[in-house]
């Protein structure tokens, strides 16, 4: 795993699979957005989708790449991390692994928007520095590995 990512482990349960016990092609989108909030949760986001204010954080873009299939009960690792941080959204990217097997990857872009008006909004401002200190702490352990 390279530094500046984001893990957790997802284990594929009946509930997750079609007749055949193969993951269902949708399911690796919840995969990710589980990933993606466990990530905001650790910056202290406990209900990640939900801002002050009256902001939102809604999936904006989806680009899904399929490799290979996950089957009942494989354990996955969920991946993410952050390639462009706007004023508006955050672009991560994401991958599902079977152990070191790429299955699915990723693009996926969250904006941030104003719930009344559902247009978009800028990040809040602690959310974008938090989101800031995160990359460059990363990216500074990564230097330090190398």
């Amino acid at each position: 795993m390279a530094a500046e990512e984001f893990s957790i482990s997802v284990r594929v349960y009946i509930e997750d699979t079609d007749a055949g016990g193969i993951v269902y092609y949708v399911n690796y989108l919840k995969f990710m957005e589980r990933c993606r909030t466990e990530f905001l949760r650790t910056l202290g986001y406990h209900k990640p989708a939900i801002l002050d204010d009256g902001l939102l954080l809604v999936v904006h873009s989806a680009q899904v790449d399929y490799h290979r299939s996950a089957r009942l009960d494989d354990e996955l690792k969920v991946t993410s991390s952050i390639v462009k941080l706007a004023r508006t959204y955050i672009e991560f990217k994401q991958q599902v692994l079977r152990q070191e097997e790429l299955l699915c990857s990723g693009l996926i872009r969250i904006a941030c928007a104003d719930v009344a008006l559902m247009k978009p909004r800028a990040l809040p401002a602690h959310m974008h520095q938090q989101i800031s200190q995160f990359q460059l702490s990363q990216l500074i352990e990564t230097q330090n590995q190398g």
